[in-house]
């Protein structure tokens, strides 16, 4: 393994099917969906009007009456899961010395959900060219600025270290884990609270991926419309929530005796400088990104455990990644179990890849592999090991996470088990 990385010690979730770490870790390993119609606006004329909403009470998740009023959901998710993630880790605010803790949070879309609720305020639903900003909230700012995740997340955690904000889309995520595990590595901290957030459930965003087809229009079979892999698969369902981990140095984390879930050794990313959504057939961008980062953790393709796919749902992303695991893993990646947990939760944009990371964790914490629900009828154009339906039970020593998000970002994970050093 290389020096860089850093170990896992808090998990912290806010997700569909279950608010919290053991909720979600339930919903993944029952192979439970929680795609159904959109509640939190009226979906009527859209072409597809289902997600995968978070069943959310903020104040029954702690937050006080001042915090719901100044944040946007997506801001709300991430404090709660910080918190859960820190008192997972047995971390109090203050324990740390804060300089020497960051944050470091994904996000694809930011508050969209409070900015478009303001600008019906202030535009009279719309109907007003000029806009009235004396009807406004004061916290109107706060949804315009991305950068007021970290500052809420900071404030929760009470840390002063480096604090970013990182988007870049569907890849989101993965890219802030990895960031936070980068300030750790290099030094810039001890403790970093990493994750992702986002609540793109409204009107002008289901708008606009109505207006490029990339989500399903099952709308009358809600609970069966992510369908990763599946033959019948039309795109992909909206979802929501937020993971937070606590990343800690080997060493810091040893040293205070925490429970560490995985190591995080390796990482990289790739662009393809082809299209805005397209994605080129034969998976080289992703590929490349793979191979990089096993050579970085100095892991072998027989060495992986499992992969957890990107899998949205979408032809051109299943027949690429596919492509991609091949190239990378040779041989090995028809040996290995593949699964996409965007079957049951569906695709939260920037948060997915931290909520992907969370389940890599737990696969390896609890040995399981989650399925990919509603993968009934496999397209025979793939022919990988694609876990259907129910979990399967596997040692997970190493776990692969991928991402491939719209403008072509593509990024690449390794988790595995604490303590492993040695190759197969």
């Amino acid at each position: 393994m290389s020096d860089w990385g850093a170990v896992v010690t808090g998990v912290g979730v806010v997700a569909p099917g279950g608010v919290g770490r053991e909720a979600y870790w339930e919903t993944l390993a029952a192979g439970r969906t929680a795609t159904r119609g959109i509640t939190l606006f009226d979906p009527t004329g859209f072409r597809s009007r289902i997600a995968a909403e978070v069943d959310f009470d903020a104040a029954a998740a702690g937050l006080s009456p001042a915090e719901i009023d100044r944040m946007d959901r997506c801001a709300q998710f991430a404090v709660v899961a910080g918190r859960e993630a820190m008192a997972d880790a047995g971390l109090e605010p203050g324990q740390v010395d804060p300089g020497r803790v960051g944050v470091s949070v994904g996000s694809a879309v930011g508050c969209t959900t409070r900015l478009e609720d303001e600008y019906v305020v202030v535009s009279d639903v719309g109907a007003q060219w000029e806009v009235s900003p004396q009807l406004a909230s004061e916290h109107l700012y706060r949804a315009l600025v991305p950068s007021t995740i970290a500052v809420e997340v900071a404030w929760a955690a009470g840390a002063e270290g480096p604090a970013t904000v990182i988007s870049t889309g569907c890849t989101s995520g993965l890219d802030a884990v990895a960031h936070g595990v980068q300030l750790i590595s290099e030094g810039s901290a001890d403790v970093v609270i990493a994750g992702a957030t986002d609540a793109p459930i409204s009107p002008i965003t289901v708008a606009c991926f109505d207006a490029i087809g990339a989500t399903s229009r099952s709308n009358e079979n809600a609970a069966c419309a992510s369908r990763p892999f599946d033959r019948d698969r039309d795109g992909f369902v909206l979802g929501e929530g937020a993971a937070v981990l606590v990343l800690e140095s080997r060493r810091h984390a040893a040293r205070r005796g925490a429970h560490a879930y995985a190591d995080i050794v390796g990482f990289a990313q790739r662009s393809n400088a082809f299209h805005m959504t397209g994605l080129k057939p034969d998976g080289l961008d992703m590929a490349e990104a793979i191979t990089i980062a096993m050579r970085r953790a100095g892991l072998t393709p027989d060495m992986i455990s499992y992969v957890n796919a990107h899998g949205s749902g979408t032809m051109q992303n299943d027949r690429h990644e596919t492509a991609a695991l091949k190239e990378s893993l040779g041989r090995a990646a028809y040996g290995v179990p593949v699964s996409s947990i965007k079957s049951m939760i569906g695709h939260s944009l920037g948060a997915i890849g931290a909520l992907e990371v969370a389940a890599c964790a737990l696969a390896i914490e609890n040995n399981v592999v989650p399925p990919t629900a509603n993968l009934h009828h496999p397209d025979p154009a793939l022919d990988l090991d694609y876990v259907p339906v129910c979990a399967r039970k596997n040692v997970n020593d190493v776990v692969l996470s991928v991402g491939s998000g719209f403008g072509g970002f593509q990024s690449a994970m390794l988790l595995a088990r604490p303590g492993l050093t040695t190759r197969k």
